[in-house]
């Protein structure tokens, strides 16, 4: 990892098409020390296209956060055991965290 973003608090998102695999890739993640917290939001609508069709299908989004330092865990084990051929994997910055909420996440991973 570069410098500088070691320490660098991320939000991952990635879908998945049924409740029961996001609680199951929730759950391996947190259980894992890898994410300090997923949240499985309720089920919506995702439009996109695959393989050159068109898709409208249910889905549910998995907010994980954790450090720039876990992304490559995290993406490994999302691609490991997601149901998925080619599952997103979306990290963004959390530019403005505060220090608790920081200092959780970090102790949560194991930084």
């Amino acid at each position: 990892m570069e410098s500088d973003i070691i320490s660098l608090m991320i939000v991952v998102m990635t879908t998945v098409s049924d409740e029961d695999e996001g609680m199951r890739l929730a759950k391996g993640l947190v259980e894992g020390n890898i994410a300090a917290c997923v949240q499985l939001l309720p089920r919506m609508t995702s439009v996109y296209r695959w393989k050159g069709e068109l898709h409208v299908d249910g889905e549910h989004l998995l907010v994980i956060k954790t450090m720039a330092e876990k992304f490559t865990a995290v993406e490994a084990y999302l691609k490991a055991n997601h149901s998925y051929d080619e599952p997103e994997i979306v990290a963004v910055p959390a530019s403005y965290v505060s220090a608790g909420y920081l200092s959780w996440v970090k102790d949560s991973v194991g930084l």
